[in-house]
């Protein structure tokens, strides 16, 4: 029998440490190696070696496992401290979980097989349904919850986060006072024989009692996951009504802009008729002054960037002039459509959210740095690229303003393309102009 329970402990040691360790990459969004793998097998054995050998008090050994597979996340995996903690706690939380529901139900039928050989069997039987519970309640739980983008938000992460750690803290920590206090005394009893319906009632409680704490686990995650989701929404949110916003002043500033040029037309003859009358008279000096104040007020009349679209150029000249304030580089290769059909609105998320990512992304990348925007008309379609330098790491989840880009391209049957080389990222984006004003969604409040 103890040859039988060493061997069958060593097993559920190396399986649950896999398990453990698929759970928390799933979780957070990492790639775990097989160095992972070994270093946690080993650190678990070495652990449990420890444990048994000066029998430590069951408090120090949840600590010691709890303390390793936070530091694989941690340290090996790469996640942030908040995130490593509770995915730590709820590997396993949930592994308690599985193994205490089906001791709950073994404990009711492991008294009448004691010396029959069918409790060896049952002992098999119970290590499978408990591995078979565990697994179940990881994917489920993987499945609702992802603690990557949480980790890397970093406005709303360090609040987000620890909304989830505190309950699966308290679920924890009752399952394994649950644990310790129930089911350390089973040997007792059956040496005893003492077991009755009285002991049955009590394993049938427990087993309501843990069930009850799977059913809060995932009802707190299911908050947890709306909660995240309000934030995103509010996001979202403002991320739209500043768009909104921005493109009434660029509205309004193009409108001036034009009316000024407007009137500047108007008054070209009189200009014209001065001019004619200065160089009638000799008075080539003051012609060329005159001349020269026609330049001035014509040039401030001008755009940089001449895209054919008022909005679009108003903003170019607003985001690349604070580009070049910053040493960036600007280079803009664009003329739109003029009947293209795409809203000024959605022009002016599509542009701004665009530049806004690709200076940011310049600022924080070293050497020299650049902003290359280009535009091809293909049939239908009209493809806008967005090139620019970025730091040397992995691309990060498509934040707020690459999402308002992806619903503004949608609307017209459009998509977009992110992608990253080494320092240099491009955006894609592929916009059906061909659509009557019919064929395109209703903005939505």
């Amino acid at each position: 029998m103890d040859y039988f329970i060493f061997v069958l402990n060593s097993f559920c040691l190396v399986v649950q440490g896999v398990m453990h360790l698929l759970f928390i990459s799933r979780l957070t969004g990492k790639t775990p190696k097989l160095c992972h793998f070994a270093a946690y097998l080993s650190l678990l054995c070495a652990f449990e070696w420890i444990f048994g050998r000066f029998s430590l008090a069951w408090i120090p050994a949840v600590a010691g496992e709890l303390l390793i597979l936070y530091g694989l996340c941690r340290f090996a995996l790469g996640n942030r401290p908040a995130v490593s903690w509770t995915a730590a706690i709820l590997a396993l939380y949930i592994s308690q979980l599985s193994f205490g529901l089906v001791n709950s139900a073994e404990s009711l039928l492991f008294p009448y097989l004691v010396g029959n050989a069918f409790l060896y069997v049952l002992i098999l039987l119970a290590m499978a349904a408990a591995f078979s519970v565990c697994a179940c309640c990881y994917i489920l739980v993987a499945k609702s919850l992802s603690l990557e983008e949480a980790g890397q938000d970093p406005d709303n992460g360090p609040l987000l986060v620890p909304l989830l750690l505190f309950p699966v803290l308290f679920f924890f920590t009752a399952e394994l006072y649950i644990i310790q206090t129930s089911y350390t005394q089973t040997v007792a009893i059956v040496s005893s024989l003492s077991f009755s319906l009285t002991e049955a009632g009590k394993h049938v409680a427990l087993l309501v009692l843990q069930a009850l704490g799977l059913g809060a686990l995932l009802c707190t995650i299911y908050a947890y996951r709306r909660v995240c989701r309000g934030f995103k929404a509010q996001a979202a949110l403002t991320s739209l009504t500043q768009a909104a916003q921005a493109q009434k002043i660029y509205v309004a500033e193009a409108q001036a802009r034009y009316e000024q040029t407007r009137a500047f037309r108007h008054d070209i003859k009189n200009h014209l008729s001065v001019l004619s009358r200065l160089l009638s008279g000799g008075k080539q000096r003051e012609a060329a002054d005159y001349l020269h104040s026609l330049e001035s007020i014509s040039s401030s009349l001008s755009f940089p960037y001449q895209t054919g679209n008022p909005v679009v150029d108003i903003l170019l000249s607003e985001k690349l002039s604070l580009a070049k304030a910053c040493g960036i580089e600007a280079e803009v290769s664009l003329i739109l459509p003029k009947s293209c059909g795409i809203d000024d609105f959605d022009l002016c998320v599509i542009f701004a959210n665009a530049l806004d990512n690709a200076v940011n992304a310049c600022r924080a990348a070293n050497g020299a740095r650049s902003v290359r925007i280009f535009g091809e008309r293909q049939g239908d379609l009209y493809m806008l690229e967005f090139e620019n330098t970025c730091p040397d790491e992995p691309l990060p989840p498509m934040g707020t303003g690459l999402k308002n880009i992806q619903t503004a391209a949608e609307k017209y049957h459009g998509t977009l393309l992110a992608e990253k080389e080494g320092p240099h990222f491009s955006l894609n984006v592929l916009l059906n102009i061909s659509l009557h004003p019919e064929d395109i969604p209703a903005q939505k409040p």
